[in-house]
């Protein structure tokens, strides 16, 4: 069919495995697609892979143009930053007023506000949208958290529609609000999962060092863990990984990798606008660190030569650690989540994005990579309150935190008397028990700073700010 079809619905450029993906999802689901890639090699595995499903690669960027129907309708998958713009730019004189374009990559919000301003101005339709799912996700169904032009959007809608992830019959999208939300949501997505790929690390670490359990049984207490309240996409493949034998050999792959993890940005991006914000997140923050460190592998070498290695004891029963360790778990998951609500609810009242959390939990229960069970909670908790101000403060999870927070205590207490580094648990602890506080010791903070700085403080129950000489004049 791809042979003798002459003009092409929609248009891709970037024909990595991302991008082909969704054109072949795409052609499954009926629609005439075409794509566009500089990379011969590329143009030639979606031919390959099309067969006789309408979808047709292009070298040639004006002939690709060329066979899209009018009004055009063209997504880049290309990496954030300056190809975009490159992208944009060699687009342009072939695009006529009305066209549709649309940036499905990762970019940072700010390049999007920029693209949105710039394309308007020329007519053309532009809006940014984030793509989660990975290979699978964008083959069989992905999630997608497109903002920017809403009518654009719409013209978009019955092809995104149709290829999104379904969970219980409702597709794994919806329109998040104007300008860069749709990039700002997916960058928030991206920081929840930093977390949360932190937190099974570091579980692996009590596992395997701590509790000394082989990976087989590591192995069995994910898979244990993945049929219960802790069901997710993320636990979901850590017990795929910790079964994995390279072919040919006799051990899992995992023990053959560098504990060197790299990461694309967009975990600190999100910590970066996160304090713009203010809008705490330690979480996040701690695992960015955390793969920042986990770089510095030769001076952790250096280091383990200097300081102690003792062998490493949890002094506790070996059954009761694991009941801790998934309450412990589950009580981070929540935090986790909770963080990055959070994050979202300023962003919406200081951009004017005007978001809908319950939807956008709604979408990321299928297709996306922080697709979990407990969003169906969270989705909950907004759908009774539109306009809860903390997802802590919702009754039903609050009761789900109070059940698990025993665990985390019980599991830091002994962590930290073993010496296992447990950073992201022990930042969400905190992160909670200073949240539950109604007075904080900042007003020592205040004080300092008035000391040192005439910074000036306020007072309880009295108008105005203040500044106290800490200090006799000699």
């Amino acid at each position: 069919m791809s042979a003798t079809t002459n003009k092409y619905a929609f248009g891709m450029i970037g024909l990595g495995v991302m991008g082909r993906s969704l054109l072949l999802n795409m052609a499954d689901h009926g629609f005439a697609v075409a794509g566009h890639d500089k990379d011969a090699g590329k143009v030639a595995s979606l031919n390959e892979e099309a067969g006789d499903r309408a979808a047709k690669g292009f070298g040639d960027v004006k002939e690709f143009v060329q066979s899209l129907t009018t009004p055009r309708a063209i997504m880049m998958l290309v990496p954030a930053g300056k190809i975009v713009d490159a992208v944009i730019e060699e687009l342009i004189p072939l695009l006529e007023k009305g066209d549709i374009l649309i940036d499905g990559g990762n970019s940072h919000f700010t390049d999007t506000n920029r693209r949105v301003d710039q394309l308007e101005a020329i007519g053309l339709h532009f809006f940014g949208m984030g793509v989660s799912g990975g290979e699978e996700g964008a083959r069989r169904g992905p999630s997608m958290m497109p903002g920017g032009d809403k009518d654009a959007y719409n013209v978009m809608k019955p092809i995104f529609e149709a290829i999104a992830a379904k969970v219980d019959g409702v597709p794994c999208v919806t329109y998040i609000g104007p300008g860069a939300s749709g990039h700002f949501v997916k960058m928030v997505h991206n920081g929840i999962e930093y977390g949360l790929m932190q937190l099974l690390a570091e579980t692996y670490e009590v596992l395997k060092k701590g509790l000394k359990l082989d990976n087989d049984a590591i192995q069995k207490v994910f898979a244990q863990w993945n049929e219960g309240r802790l069901q997710s996409f993320l636990l979901d493949i850590t017990k795929d990984i910790f079964a994995f034998k390279a072919p040919g050999t006799d051990h899992l792959l995992l023990d053959d990798i560098k504990d060197e993890a790299r990461a694309k940005g967009t975990g600190k991006w999100t910590s970066q606008v996160a304090m713009d914000l203010q809008a705490p997140i330690p979480t996040v923050d701690t695992a960015v660190s955390m793969r920042d460190l986990s770089k510095y592998k030769a001076l952790r070498v250096k280091a383990a030569a200097i300081y102690s290695t003792d062998e490493i004891v949890l002094d506790a029963d070996k059954d009761e650690i694991l009941v801790a360790l998934e309450q412990a778990f589950y009580f981070t998951m929540i935090i986790s989540y909770a963080q990055g609500m959070h994050l979202l609810s300023n962003a919406s009242a200081e951009y004017k994005y005007d978001l809908h959390l319950g939807e956008i939990a709604k979408i990321w229960r299928g297709g996306c990579i922080i697709r979990s069970k407990f969003l169906n909670d969270i989705f909950n908790a907004y759908e009774k309150e539109a306009g809860l101000e903390h997802l802590l403060l919702d009754s039903n999870v609050a009761a789900l935190v109070e059940e698990s927070v025993k665990g985390i205590r019980t599991l830091l207490s002994k962590t930290i008397a073993a010496g296992i580094a447990t950073p992201a648990y022990a930042a969400s602890l905190s992160y909670f028990d200073a949240f539950r506080s109604a007075r904080m010791p900042s007003n020592l903070t205040q004080a300092q700073r008035d000391y040192f700085g005439a910074h000036t403080y306020e007072l309880i129950g009295k108008e105005g700010t203040f500044h106290t000489q800490w200090t006799k004049a000699e």
